[in-house]
């Protein structure tokens, strides 16, 4: 019997890395997730979040929509992310590219997030592309025959 924990502990370090960065990432989608409702909700109020949610409501205040838009992304993105990064488990063909890959993807996109917050144009676009460049290297043991 005590042997298992050992066992347990071997299988845990074992883990993938793609998957560990996999798992920050879902918990990057709420961090996302949270951070929009709980701006939009102080807009609204909490009978807003707490109802049906069928009338119409003006326009998000601009860190509310900001948030939003930023959550969007990220929701549009994600699967691409857990294709990639599950795909290389799935094939064998994990690496330290694809380990460092994951890992500049998962930074850039929480980067991200405080940049579009805070309304910061330009530089906001070029960490989101980096996070492409992440995704892409990921991605390149995938796409080779």
């Amino acid at each position: 019997m005590l042997e298992q924990p050992d066992l347990l502990k071997q299988k845990a370090a074992k883990m993938p890395t793609e998957l560990m960065i996999l798992a920050w990432g879902a918990v990057l989608l709420f961090v996302h997730i949270f951070a929009a409702v709980h701006v939009k909700t102080r807009q609204y109020g909490a009978a807003w979040n707490t109802g049906a949610r069928d009338e119409a409501m003006p326009p998000l205040a601009p860190v509310a929509g900001r948030l939003e838009r930023a959550r969007n992304n990220f929701q549009e993105t994600f699967p691409i992310a857990i294709v990639a990064l599950i795909g290389v488990v799935l094939a064998g063909r994990t690496s330290a590219t694809t380990a460092l890959g994951g890992w500049i993807w998962l930074g850039a996109r929480a980067i991200y997030l405080p940049l579009y917050w805070a309304g910061v144009p330009k530089i906001r676009t070029l960490v989101f592309l980096v996070s492409v460049v992440g995704l892409a290297l990921v991605l390149s043991p995938l796409l080779r025959l």
